[in-house]
């Protein structure tokens, strides 16, 4: 996988190499590199691709819960025998994916315990049934940047996922024991890099009224 860092500065040859005056910040650089690379995540989800790549995956391996009522966790239709708790603190953003955000698992610590995915108003319908006291399994919600879970006594949970927001203050626990953010990983596979950088270079291309380099389009010029 490419780093941060990496990705900025092929994209900054690039340009370069088409004109040597243009100005552009890491950040416009960085900006873009995640706007295309979130279209083409979605695009590769919708075929059902990404959950298979553990390796783009990130855990936080602890993600503290405390206790909250049905109010919060917005399951207003439930009336007895449900209780709830939500991720002490906002998870980092994650990438969306075609119907929703890229969470690939949430466990237990130990991981012997999954959780399902559903939504609040799933759940109500569910905890409404007849049948739903013989239901075994275990369910979670993502709401307002906190992840929900119903009818656990746990103390945390395990979240794994594509995050787009910075993981620091789950996985470090002082600033000296992570990465630089230039040296971290972008989260999209290897083989998507030459299309983000096309889209990149367009965009550039538009704004800064960069002349065209003569090569087919479909091609990186840097390439």
């Amino acid at each position: 996988m490419t780093t941060i860092g990496e990705s900025i500065t092929r994209v900054r040859n690039i340009i370069k190499a088409v004109k040597e005056d243009a100005f552009v910040t890491d950040r416009q650089i960085y900006y873009n590199i995640i706007k295309y690379g979130s279209s083409l995540l979605k695009r590769e989800d919708n075929q059902n691709k990404l959950m298979r790549m553990s390796s783009l995956m990130t855990t936080l391996p602890y993600v503290e819960l405390i206790d909250t009522d049905k109010i919060d966790a917005a399951c207003f239709g439930v009336y007895s025998g449900c209780f709830f708790k939500r991720s002490k603190e906002k998870l980092p953003a994650f990438f969306q994916g075609t119907y929703g955000p890229l969470i690939r698992t949430v466990t237990s610590i130990d991981g012997s315990q999954n959780l399902y995915q559903t939504e609040p108003s799933i759940f109500v319908r569910l905890s409404k049934s007849t049948n739903f006291k013989y239901n075994k399994k275990l369910y979670f919600w993502y709401l307002n940047e906190y992840i929900y879970v119903a009818n656990v006594d746990w103390d945390a949970i395990k979240v794994e996922g594509l995050f787009e927001g910075s993981v620091a203050d789950f996985l470090c626990p002082d600033e000296k024991s992570c990465d630089p953010r230039q040296d971290q990983l972008l989260p999209f596979p290897e083989y998507l890099f030459s299309e983000i950088e096309q889209y990149v270079l367009k965009e550039f291309t538009t704004t800064l009224q960069l002349p065209t380099s003569g090569a087919d389009d479909s091609q990186n010029p840097n390439r």
